[in-house]
């Protein structure tokens, strides 16, 4: 019987439902963002468009059959729009909600705030009233490595690529300036100068032997140069030798010429410093083998701090995507080059709106004007990005780039030596070896002290990577103390007692009689199937390592028995002959021999891996344990401003840590030397 006309032939019609393809066609062309959800609601991708009719339509115009977008365009059940003003608010839109929402099909960095800076205390306290008695910690402010919230009384300049930074700059500032770096509670109690002081690294003014005075000169010094200003810093400790020489103190004009040499040689240790540019960021990218690299090398106050590599996930997804369905405009010829720019802008958007930035970029690829113009309405001034420098700023971006060639081709071998090591264990153990960027080994390890504070660790390894995000520490209770087994038990039966229940229950309704659609009744609001809940939880792996011999296995076997689950995933790690490393043997559960894989095999050195990141995880979740329960969470030795005599009267008054911990900031206050301002800060230290 012939089709009637009206009917669409089978291969054009859409996979998509109708009330999708409406909404798509009512679209405005106005600049937006979009986002797409699976039917599970899982984000698969977000994207701006300087026309969201025409941008979002491409996506279900075209044909992209065998490729990943269209296996991304198959799953896109619902769509989620919002209008902006202008390309550049749908930018920060875009890589807002990507930071937030980490899609599936986008490039994604690691949101890493965790950049480090150099701080000196007290530089713009202005709080304290004139008639309050001075106090000596503020009068002679320190240098300190930094992380985390910023302090309003406190100068902060960085950031820094790399904690070796921070600490390099430090000590070079003790060579010239001479600022302590002590804390407020060691500089409080001295009563002679330390060895910082002996090797002239600090001017001693813990005990006097600097006034105030001269003191805040040396920070003032320290401060301009950390800005910059380093001719400034030259000439006018060339002027204070030369007025104490006029003056014939020669001792204080020597002591000043060897700050100037000092400061002379640092100066021309790096040949790459350059004090015409005072902030700038140089960014170079290497793309190759599905992979990418962006290499951001940090200049402060024109000096050459140091660089940094990161290495985003979903290049191969998020590229494709833009270049099947790139808008019009002018684009690089050579594809590797069009991924490298979108990576870099990818970056510079998700490193920088929404935080504080340098107005100039040295970039290794030409940066698009809505993307520079979004920066400078952030920061409020112009962001210039430099594509093609010269110079010394030239001589940075190679630096930059090479260094990023170096890091992206040091992560492939790693990536390549780990692939090799899964793939080896997998035939080791006879699993599947198609499906290998999927096999899931969990890793379970005991850990106490004699018998306190026992804690189970569980690793998961899945993607040829340890998964820290999924890993569980489990307190153990109820169990005689230093009975591993029993422990090990209880953690097994914790960890996978809900999958089985959830397997049973699936299989109980494979096995029922199928509903017809009159009597079947409609699912409770919520409900979704048995096993669909799993992936957001634990499911069961394709190997459980248990650390120990036997024993331990014998243990695992009786729990799997006991949840109904398949005994050949279990494995145990057993100890060789002496305990040496290299020696060890896998056990197995369902009643296959021994198996020793070699000193030097690829696969043991996945299993020797992942137990001992198994056992780091034990023993530093026990270690926390211990030391909250034999100190009540937190040392008064750590509380700043808490020195030995103030912690002896807190603890005579609340009679130990515990009592300390539990009196509220009133009660602390009450106690002499604790100002109330102290007496919060213990407070929220112990809390």
């Amino acid at each position: 019987m012939p089709a009637p006309p009206d009917a669409a032939p089978e291969a054009d019609r859409s996979p998509h439902s109708d009330a999708l393809l409406a909404e798509v066609a009512a679209l405005p062309a106005l600049p937006g963002v979009y986002r797409y959800f699976d039917a599970q609601g899982q984000l698969l991708y977000v994207g701006k468009a300087r026309n969201l009719k025409k941008r979002v339509s491409s996506y279900f115009q075209k044909s992209h059959d065998g490729t990943r977008i269209g296996h991304m365009v198959g799953k896109i059940v619902r769509m989620e729009t919002t209008v902006v003003r202008s390309e550049a608010e749908a930018l920060l839109l875009e890589n807002n909600l990507i930071k937030t929402l980490n899609p599936k099909f986008n490039i994604l960095f690691r949101d890493d705030k965790s950049y480090p800076y150099l701080k000196i205390t007290g530089t713009r306290e202005t709080s304290r009233p004139a008639a309050a008695k001075p106090v000596p910690m503020l009068a002679f402010p320190r240098m300190a490595y930094y992380r985390g919230v910023v302090d309003k009384r406190h100068s902060y300049y960085g950031p820094y690529p790399s904690a070796w930074a921070v600490k390099e700059s430090i000590t070079l500032l003790q060579k010239v300036f001479r600022l302590r770096t002590c804390e407020d509670t060691v500089f409080a109690n001295r009563t002679r100068p330390c060895l910082l002081y002996q090797i002239k690294r600090c001017s001693g003014p813990c005990v006097d032997l600097i006034d105030n005075q001269a003191y805040g000169r040396d920070v003032a010094a320290a401060e301009r140069f950390l800005r910059g200003e380093t001719q400034a810093v030259l000439d006018e400790l060339e002027a204070r030798m030369l007025a104490h020489a006029g003056r014939l103190e020669f001792e204080q004009a020597a002591e000043l010429r060897n700050q100037i040499s000092a400061l002379s040689k640092v100066l021309h240790q790096q040949a790459m410093d350059n004090v015409s540019d005072k902030d700038v960021d140089v960014l170079a990218v290497k793309v190759q083998g599905g992979r990418a690299c962006v290499n951001l090398a940090m200049i402060r106050g024109g000096r050459h701090l140091g660089d940094r590599a990161y290495f985003p996930a979903h290049v191969e997804d998020a590229t494709q995507i833009q270049n099947l369905l790139a808008e019009d405009g002018p684009a690089l010829g050579d594809p590797a080059e069009r991924v490298a720019l979108q990576v870099l802008e990818a970056f510079i958007a998700q490193h920088y709106l929404g935080t504080a930035m340098p107005h100039t970029l040295v970039t290794s690829h030409p940066v698009g004007k809505p993307l520079l113009d979004a920066l400078t309405e952030q920061t409020g001034a112009k962001v210039n990005a430099v594509h093609q420098p010269r110079e010394h700023r030239r001589i940075w971006l190679e630096m930059a780039q090479k260094n990023a060639d170096i890091a992206l081709a040091r992560l492939l071998a790693e990536e390549g030596s780990q692939q090799a090591r899964t793939r080896a264990l997998a035939e080791a153990l006879g699993l599947p070896d198609d499906e290998l960027d999927g096999l899931r080994i969990e890793c379970f390890d005991i850990s106490h002290t004699a018998g306190e504070s026992t804690q189970a660790s569980c690793v998961v390894f899945e993607g040829h990577k340890m998964q820290n995000a999924q890993y569980r520490r489990y307190h153990i209770d109820g169990i005689t103390g230093g009975d591993d087994y029993a422990a090990m038990r209880q953690v097994l039966l914790r960890r996978y007692g809900k999958i089985a229940e959830a397997l049973r229950a699936e299989s109980q309704e494979a096995a029922a009689p199928t509903e017809t659609a009159e009597t079947a009744e409609p699912a409770a609001e919520g409900a979704t199937d048995a096993t669909a809940g799993l992936p957001t939880g634990p499911r069961l792996p394709d190997l459980v390592l248990v650390d120990g011999g036997q024993g331990q296995v014998s243990m695992a076997r009786e729990v799997f028995q006991q949840l109904g689950l398949d005994l050949s995933l279990i494995v145990g790690v057993e100890k060789g002959e002496g305990r040496k490393v290299g020696l060890e043997e896998l056990v197995f559960a369902d009643g296959r021999e021994k198996v020793y894989l070699g000193h030097d095999s690829a696969a043991l050195m996945l299993v020797a891996q992942i137990r001992d990141e198994a056992h780091r995880f034990a023993i530093t979740g026990m270690r926390a344990a211990r030391a909250k329960v034999r100190t009540g969470g937190s040392k008064l030795e750590d509380i700043p401003g808490v020195g030995p005599k103030k912690r002896a009267r807190l603890l005579q008054r609340f009679g130990g840590v515990r009592g300390v911990a539990s009196a509220s900031v009133e009660d602390l206050a009450t106690v002499e030397g604790i100002s109330s301002e102290l007496a919060d800060a213990i407070y929220r230290a112990l809390h």
